[in-house]
């Protein structure tokens, strides 16, 4: 399996800016062939200890049955439409790709 993380970092951390790049994840990214696992949410706003990360506004994350079906994903017309409808509204963007 290869899981698939991505930290998106908002130039507008406005509420309805998370919610909607949230709803566009769903729209977009959300039934393609080979997904095992498929989740998207904000930064938990009450984990604050040393060693947590929270230069981020949503997380996105996949799990994909192998590294095909990765691949075949990052190429799909509706991952294309997800980026190129939405970047403008990122700051930053970091992607943790592993295998399990």
């Amino acid at each position: 399996m290869l899981v698939h993380n991505v930290y998106f970092t908002l130039k507008d951390p406005a509420p309805e800016a998370i919610q909607n790049l949230m709803a566009e994840c769903r729209k977009y990214l959300t039934d393609h062939p080979g997904v095992a696992y498929f989740g998207v949410g904000t930064v938990v706003p009450d984990l604050d200890r040393p060693v947590n990360v929270r230069d981020f506004h949503v997380g996105l994350h996949m799990v994909f049955a192998d590294r095909k079906a990765h691949d075949v994903y990052q190429v799909h017309e509706r991952h294309k439409s997800f980026i190129e409808k939405n970047k403008d509204t990122w700051q930053q963007v970091r992607v943790f790709d592993s295998d399990v």
